[in-house]
């Protein structure tokens, strides 16, 4: 197994818009959740949507413009 060490606050902070991407992707197939929703963080990053669903692919747009994500 392969380790990977986050060494610097940016690597944090990608690792964490990554598993928020994640949830997303658990919310738009119907999962809930304890506490504030990965929809209304999403939210809160400037994405402008109704769902779960309709917000996944605009994050992820956001990402890979972002350089944290390949593009696919």
């Amino acid at each position: 197994m392969t380790h990977i060490a986050l060494t610097t606050p940016e690597h944090v902070n990608a690792f964490a818009l990554l598993a928020l991407k994640g949830r997303l992707k658990l919310e738009s197939l119907g999962m809930k959740c304890h506490g504030k929703s990965a929809l209304s963080q999403v939210k809160a990053l400037g994405i402008k949507a109704k769902t779960a669903k309709d917000a996944l692919p605009l994050y992820i747009a956001m990402l890979e413009e972002k350089g944290i994500l390949a593009k696919a």
